[in-house]
Formats: C-alpha cells, structure tokens, sequence
C-alpha cells in the first residue's frame, strides 16, 4: 500500500508549479546518527523498479526495498517530507560521545 497525503500533495503541487512533473524515487540514505533512512529524489525509474501513481505523481522504488518496506506513506510537516513505513531498518551511528561525534560535526 502506499499513500500519498495532502499535505506532500501540496508541496509537490507547489513545486512543479509551472514544471513538467518528474518521478519521484523513494531510496534508502545512509543516514547520520539514527542510521539509514528512507528519503526522496527526482529520478526516473529503470527496470529493477516498482512504480505507482498516487494523485497525479509517479513514484519509483527498487523493487525489493519495496517489498521489504509495505505499506509507505509520504507525508510534509514543517520538518520537510518524510517517508514512513514498515522496513525494520537496523544499524545506526555509535553515539555514546555525543551525535556531533558520530555525525562528523
């Protein structure tokens, strides 16, 4: 499953305001301190992919990391997009000195 609110809606809308829509890739980033992390580029999407439409745009994703993440939901608060789902991500940054330590800061 996968749900696109109103809100990341609208912050796409707004975006592509005046622009040809691109897909968007939902991939797997390294992280910092809390460790990989789903998140959003443009991409177009290739043949390894999943591809779905919710309200007018395009996702892609790898297939697997699909298959293992289920049910995605792609939402805009004031802190930026943020994907949610059900991927048990393991691992993380050792910050037993301090984030600023693992983070490189």
């Amino acid at each position: 499953m996968f749900e696109l609110t109103e809100p990341a809606r609208a912050e796409l809308d707004a975006y592509f305001d005046g622009k040809d829509k691109s897909s968007v890739r939902i991939f797997l980033s390294p992280g910092g301190c809390s460790g990989p992390r789903l998140s959003l580029a443009l991409d177009e999407a290739g043949e390894a992919d999943s591809v779905f439409n919710d309200k007018g745009y395009d996702f892609c994703m790898d297939k697997e990391l699909y298959e293992a993440a289920k049910n995605i939901k792609v939402d805009f608060s004031d802190m930026g997009f943020m994907v949610d789902s059900d991927l048990q991500i393991e691992g993380g940054g050792d910050c037993s000195a301090g984030c600023s330590a693992c983070c490189g800061h």
